[in-house]
């Protein structure tokens, strides 16, 4: 091994190393380098542990931070789902709340429908005694009356045959003009199915209080559309009594028109005409005159039927108010009026005639309120007030057995 050397540090001068020299000097070196490597290894395992812990105390606490980031996040959201829960089960609680109040209106609907049953039935069992009571009282006058009319029966009975022996005288009469009028009659009916044959032309039976011949005009559809009442005379003079007569057919039939054929006419009308309320004609002009009055009541059923679509009960008051059939009741109680009128004035000349005369008249005034009013109970139904005159009698005094 060659030799080594150092040098000195202060004059420069090589000094030789022995081996032994050398040998001491590496152990000390290698132990202090151990020593140095140990020491350093212990450091750096202290600084790492250190660092580790720094970073493991770091992480806790950005751990810490996230967690109660996330925790304050995750109130917040409870927080607007609780609230958003509490809203709904407000809202719930309000909906709950209004169909309680619902199911309450309901039941107290219910029990005022149940009370307005039971008062109905109430009303009626009340109205069927007081029927009861006043079908038993006319029951005991009826009987008392039985005895009373077979006194009188017998001079009824002579009466009567005198009556019928005048009849007869009178009837053999008239049968010469009577078959002249039966033959008109039965022509003007002939003509009347065979030029109109979509209407349905009824003859009134002999024997039966009315018209002659009842006319229902359809139109080419079949559809109903009013009806015109037809009397035949065949007479050598006019009478006016025939108008009233007539009128009062056609408001028992409630025709909207009526005609009267006539062989003679009132002096101011040539071949047809219109006179107080009905149509009289000659023969001839009758077919004429009866197309133009069905084919007037074809187009007011029209229109009408076209404003009845809307099934208004103001709308049927309205054309009830505006009808034939209402205009005519009304002319009834006029006409009966101003009869009444005209013979409480002569009173005084004609006492027992104008009695028995006004009667009928009264009664007939009475017949057409009561037509008028169950007109408008018809339409509108029963709550019309009650016009006690139009009810049937009752005695609450009398008891049945």
């Amino acid at each position: 091994m060659p030799d080594q050397y150092i040098s000195c540090p202060n004059c420069g001068q090589k000094i030789p190393l022995s081996e032994a020299f050398t040998r001491e000097i590496e152990d000390k070196l290698r132990k202090q380098f151990e020593r140095d490597t140990q020491k350093k290894d212990i450091e750096h395992k202290q600084a790492l542990e250190a660092q580790k812990k720094e970073s493991l105390e770091v992480f806790n606490r950005e751990k810490q931070k996230a967690e109660d980031l996330a925790r304050q996040k995750a109130q917040e959201s409870v927080a607007v789902q609780l609230k958003d829960l509490m809203e709904q089960n407000q809202e719930k609680t309000k909906q709950l709340e209004a169909a309680r109040q619902q199911e309450l209106d309901l039941r107290r609907r219910q029990r005022e429908l149940e009370e307005r049953e039971r008062s109905s039935q109430l009303e009626m069992e009340r109205k069927l005694d007081e029927e009861r009571k006043s079908i038993w009282n006319q029951a005991l006058t009826k009987t008392a009356d039985e005895q009373r009319m077979k006194m009188l029966e017998k001079d009824k009975q002579l009466d009567d045959m005198r009556k019928q022996i005048e009849e007869l005288k009178r009837k053999s009469e008239l049968t010469s003009q009577q078959a002249q009028g039966e033959v008109q009659e039965v022509e003007l009916e002939h003509v009347l199915v065979s030029q109109f044959r979509f209407d349905k032309i009824e003859p009134v039976p002999k024997g039966i209080r009315g018209a002659d011949i009842i006319q229902n005009v359809h139109d080419d559809i079949g559809r109903y559309c009013g009806k015109i009442v037809w009397e035949s005379k065949r007479t050598k003079e006019w009478s006016d009594a025939w108008i009233q007569k007539l009128k009062d057919d056609q408001r028992a039939v409630k025709a909207e028109v009526a005609v009267l054929v006539s062989r003679v006419l009132p002096k101011e009308i040539n071949r047809f005409g219109y006179v107080d309320g009905i149509w009289a004609s000659d023969f001839a002009s009758a077919i004429g005159l009866a197309t133009a009055l069905r084919m007037n009541l074809i187009q007011v059923s029209s229109a009408t039927n076209t404003q009845l679509s809307r099934n208004d009960k103001k709308e049927m008051i309205y054309n009830y108010l505006f009808s034939p059939e209402f205009r005519q009741r009304v002319e009834a109680i006029a006409e009966a009026y101003t009869a009444m009128k005209s013979d409480l004035d002569a009173e005084r000349t004609a006492m027992q005639k104008i009695w028995t005369k006004r009667e009928k008249q009264i009664d007939r005034v009475l017949k057409n309120v009561a037509g008028l009013h169950g007109d408008l109970e018809g339409i509108i139904g029963s709550s019309l007030p009650e016009i006690k005159i139009l009810e049937l009698p009752s005695s609450p005094d009398s008891q049945p057995a």
